[in-house]
């Protein structure tokens, strides 16, 4: 799995032009899923997420995690971050999990990030969304389960 967070002030997800997610400061990750993922891939990625220090304390150095400010969360499936981009012009999304097992590993993402208490939101899984953000900072930061070691 593949995750980009962005620390946000705000963030916005809509859909058919109807509002389906929105979230104020916290993160707003871009979660791409791998034929190959697993469950322990996410539960790997929402701990260093959770725990990611990257809010600041009350010196303004990057001490406090999303936990500690009770912060809020908008998840966003976004395919696209499997590309293979190596040979030629035009991406390769062949890698990317389909829907029958990227669906429940998002969910199940999902899940595991709400049992944190914070507020999560999130995007529909293969619609055509249009994400809207202020990123903070700007912080962003892309996280790959497949390089934990």
């Amino acid at each position: 799995m593949k995750v980009v967070i962005q620390r946000v002030s705000e963030s916005e997800v809509v859909v058919e032009n109807q509002s389906v997610g929105k979230i104020g400061k916290g993160f707003m990750l871009l979660i791409g899923i791998d034929e190959n993922d697993e469950k322990q891939d996410a539960d790997w990625l929402v701990q260093k997420i959770l725990n990611l220090r990257v809010f600041g304390d009350e010196e303004g150095k990057l001490n406090l995690s999303i936990l500690d400010i009770k912060g809020e969360l908008l998840c966003i499936s976004q395919f696209t971050l499997i590309a293979d981009y190596k040979k030629g012009n035009r991406p390769s999304f062949i890698k990317a999990a389909k829907p029958d097992k990227a669906i429940p590993l998002f969910e199940y993402f999902k899940e595991e990030v709400a049992k944190s208490g914070l507020k999560t939101e999130s995007g529909i899984f293969g619609a055509d969304m249009k994400v809207s953000l202020a990123n903070d900072g700007p912080v962003t930061i892309v996280m790959d389960s497949k390089t934990k070691l």
